[in-house]
Parts: structure tokens; sequence; C-alpha cells
């Protein structure tokens, strides 16, 4: 396949193939934070905090040496949350409350994609490493709960995050998705290799103001991976585009 020309709705792009690529995708899977609200939202500096917040209490460390402890935990076991229950037995219920207990205001609604996702043929996941209450209360504000069929979020994945396989696997299991057919949206490029492998569309989604969020640059790496099919920092504007070339209507 060759790629498309620019697209002015688009905005920054990369593809492998042809957004015609997405004819026959039967289900739409997103990632929330960072990838259905754009990073600069800041959503995530406040569950970024409130992490630090809980693991200084709970090991009577400083700030400092929360926050590098957080990431040490982030990068060797995909989240902090799982880090924390293998090396501290901790309770993930009481850590899932601590951490979103943020402020939404900053979450704005998003009419313009909320009809794009809308528009999109066949079914609709929010598929994150958050749990489920985090996710209602962000789809929610961002006016696009009513467009998704469902929520997969940390808990119905046994509190065993993406990357791993086995929790792509209990999504796949849970929903009757089938790989061939769907189309996985992400922020981050690790967790688009098993959808890849799969036999998913992978799209990296690299909104402006990625490096003001909580991103490590070993996080940024890979954009041009062969198991990244399409990078946009513009999701609107991108689903826009698939929506043209498949040829359906927005709306």
């Amino acid at each position: 396949m060759t790629a498309l020309d620019d697209l002015p709705s688009e905005g920054r792009h990369a593809h492998a193939y042809d957004l015609r690529a997405f004819q026959g995708v039967e289900a739409w899977v997103f990632d929330l934070d960072n990838t259905l609200y754009p990073a600069e939202t800041d959503l995530f500096s406040q569950i970024n905090d409130r992490i630090a917040d809980y693991i200084a209490r709970l090991l009577g460390v400083g700030k400092d040496e929360a926050s590098a402890k957080q990431k040490d935990f982030y990068r060797r076991h995909g989240t902090t949350l799982r880090g924390l229950m293998i090396e501290h037995n901790i309770d993930p219920d009481d850590f899932l409350a601590h951490v979103h207990d943020i402020d939404y205001s900053p979450v704005k609604p998003d009419p313009a994609l909320g009809q794009a996702i809308a528009s999109l043929p066949g079914r609709k996941f929010i598929f994150t490493n958050g749990d489920r209450a985090h996710a209602e209360r962000t789809a929610a504000a961002l006016g696009v709960t009513d467009h998704f069929e469902d929520i997969f979020d940390i808990v119905a994945a046994g509190l065993m995050p993406k990357p791993n396989k086995e929790t792509y696997d209990l999504f796949l299991a849970r929903t009757g998705v089938s790989p061939a057919r769907a189309a996985m949206f992400e922020d981050l490029t690790r967790n688009l290799l098993v959808p890849h492998r799969l036999g998913m569309r992978t799209v990296l989604v690299v909104p402006s103001g990625t490096r003001e969020v909580f991103r490590e640059d070993w996080e940024l790496e890979g954009q041009d991976a062969p198991h990244v099919d399409f990078v946009t920092d513009n999701l609107t504007g991108f689903l826009r585009a698939v929506l043209g070339s498949i040829e359906l209507p927005i709306g």
C-alpha cells in the first residue's frame, strides 16, 4: 500500500499504510489517559501527584524519593499499582480510590470527538490501565460515554496491566472482538506491540504537550517501530480522515 497525501484536518502523521487499511474494522479500542483527552489537559499530572503521595505515606519517604520509586515501579511492572502489589502487598482498591480522587474539571466536552467516534462502524471500547470509575468520570466529562459499548479496566484485567499479553487475551475473551477486524489507539508504543502481533491496526496518539506530562524518554521511543501502523497528533482529525477513507459520513 502507499501512504496518503497529507490531510489538513488530520494533524501530523506518519503512516505505514493507506488509511483504507481500516476498511473492515468492526471494533475500535481506545486507551483513556492522554489518548481520548489531550495531554495538555494535564489530568494525568494530578494522578501522578496522588500516586507519589500514596507511596510517600506508605513507605515513609520524601516526595522526591517517592517519585523515583514510582517511576521505577512503573517501568519494571507496567503500572505503579502492579509494582506496589508485588513488592509491598498493598490493597489495590485503596490505591485506586486514592489516586483517582482528582479534579475532573480540566476535561472539557469534545463534541467533535464524540461525533467522530459515534460515526465509526461497529463497536467501541475503552481499554485502560486505570479503573472503571475513573474512566466513567473522564468519559462523562468529555461527553463521549454513550458512544462506548463497554470499559475494560485494570480490575477486569485481573490487575494485570497492559502491555502484558494476558491482559489483551482477557479483553478479547470478554468482548468477543476479532483482532483482525479491530483497531487499537494508544499513547504508548509498548502497549501497541501485542495488538499488532494479534493482527490489529495500531495507532499511536502523540499530542502536543506530551513531554510536559508524566513521560520518560523511553516511553516516547518507537514511533517509527514496525508495530506502529499509524501516528497522529490529532485524534479527532485522524478519525475523520479514516471515515473519509472508508467512505462513511460523519454524524
